[in-house]
Formats: C-alpha cells, sequence, structure tokens
C-alpha cells in the first residue's frame, strides 16, 4: 500500500487496499473518502487567511474500491464565512456528499480548558489488521479495547499518505482517523449487530500537530434501533476535534437492512 489513493487525472482518483472497511471488502471505509474530500476542496476553493472548521460527511452508498472523481463548488462564498461542496462520484454515481465550512482566521487569546491526552504507549495493537484500513494505521490504544466493545481510546498515526504524491497534512491525519469513532466504541457484537452511520460530522478547533492522533470514543443507543457515537481528538497538546455520526442499529440479516 503506497497511499489510501493514486491520482489518475486532475480530480480523478483510484482507491487502494489502503481504503478497505471492516464490514465489506470491497468498500471504503468512511474516512479516507472523507479526507480526500476535505483536501479536494482546500486545492480548488482554499484561500490563504482561512481555514476549515467543520467537514459533514453523507454516506449516500457503499463507496467501492475503486476509480471515484470529486466534484467541488463553492455554495457560499465569503472572505470571512464561505460553504463549499463536494461529491465523491464512481461510475456517473454520486456516492458521497460533503459540505465544509471555512472560517477566517485572526489572532485570539486561546481557551480550551482541556487536558492532554495519555502519552502514546509503547505496545501497539494487531487486531485491526485484518482490513486494509486498519493496517494502513499504527494504533497504540490507550483505555478500552477498540472494537471489541465499549468506550474506547487509542492513538493512531497514518502509515501511508492519503493520496500519493501530496504531502501529508494535519487534517488528512484527523479526517482519515474520526469516521473509526462507531468502530472503536461499538457497543454491540459486530457478527450479530449492524451499527452502520449514515455521516460523520468532525467539527475542527484546530489541525493536530505531529504524526499521532488520539481517539477517545463511546456509542450511546436509544433501545428503539437508532444510536449516536460520540469522539473526542486531540494531539499531545490536547484537544483538536470532535467527531458525531448518527447510527442505524439493527440485527444482522434483519429485513429492511439498509444499502450502507
Amino acid at each position: 500500500m503506497s497511499a489510501f489513493y493514486e491520482p489518475t487525472g486532475p480530480d480523478t482518483f483510484r482507491a487502494t487496499e489502503a481504503t478497505q472497511g471492516p464490514w465489506d471488502r470491497g468498500a471504503q471505509h468512511g474516512g479516507p473518502p472523507t479526507a480526500l474530500l476535505a483536501a479536494v476542496v482546500e486545492r480548488h476553493a482554499g484561500g490563504e487567511g482561512r481555514r476549515i472548521a467543520r467537514v459533514t460527511a453523507e454516506f449516500l452508498r457503499p463507496v467501492p474500491v475503486g476509480e471515484v472523481t470529486v466534484r467541488v463548488a463553492v455554495a457560499r462564498p465569503g472572505r470571512r464565512v464561505q460553504l463549499v461542496e463536494a461529491e465523491l462520484v464512481h461510475g456517473g454515481t454520486v456516492v458521497m456528499t460533503a459540505h465544509v465550512w471555512q472560517l477566517a482566521t485572526s489572532p485570539v487569546p486561546e481557551a480550551t480548558g482541556t487536558q492532554p491526552p495519555p502519552p502514546v504507549p509503547d505496545a501497539g495493537l494487531s487486531t485491526w489488521d485484518w482490513f486494509g484500513y486498519g493496517r494502513a494505521h499504527e494504533w497504540r490504544p490507550t483505555s478500552g479495547d477498540p472494537g471489541s466493545g465499549g468506550p474506547a481510546a487509542a492513538w493512531a498515526r497514518l502509515r501511508v499518505p492519503l493520496v500519493a504524491g501530496w504531502e501529508v497534512t494535519g487534517l488528512d491525519r484527523l479526517l482519515v482517523l474520526a469516521d473509526s469513532t462507531n468502530g472503536f466504541s461499538l457497543e454491540l457484537p459486530m457478527a450479530q449487530w449492524l451499527s452502520v452511520p449514515t455521516s460523520v460530522t468532525v467539527t475542527v478547533l484546530r489541525p493536530p500537530v505531529g504524526q499521532w492522533v488520539h481517539l477517545a470514543a463511546r456509542t450511546h443507543l436509544s433501545g428503539d434501533g437508532l444510536g449516536l457515537a460520540h469522539g473526542t481528538l486531540s494531539d499531545p497538546d490536547g484537544l483538536v476535534a470532535t467527531a458525531t455520526q448518527p447510527l442505524y442499529v439493527s440485527r444482522v440479516g434483519k429485513p429492511g437492512k439498509p444499502g450502507v
């Protein structure tokens, strides 16, 4: 795996095995395409003095591990506040959309009130090595057992860049990881229960510094088939972003299984 994506044209990319998610070997994990849409938005509609403050990615259908095209349009132009829309297209079909808010920056006092996460442990995690996205990271748990049930937290470091030939940014590291909020903190066994996020919203305080990003995640279930996964993302200095995901929860094989 050289990268999550290899460019095949100005706005076309071939997804590699590194994008492969745990639910379907032929479908991408939600993190890489979310990061790809934001990265292309920055290249096409970025502006000096503005940076991305929020990304909401909508998963309209499974994103195949194949060639995709990114389309970008400015929905609300502005010098201080700008909204950009992006689409991910496969085979002529829009499979994913994103709304990206870019806000102007200016010097103001810092006030986060958060404590830094635990240091990066020496011991790693190998239980996510059975699918491409898992192998594309180095994992260092700090609490719980990510993916095995209940609240969990871990440091993660990318082993490959988002796009071959592109410099890896802090936002890349953040957004590739954020969609793991649901997977980290599953409350029900994956073999018997679907826990499907229809979207992910990442609100960014600042891009993380360094190679490691910490995700602390928890899932709440309503008891009537809906859930909410919430994640706090940090770097060694403290909070950098939050992630939230609405969940469709159902027994495996139950009628009405969603298409994503």
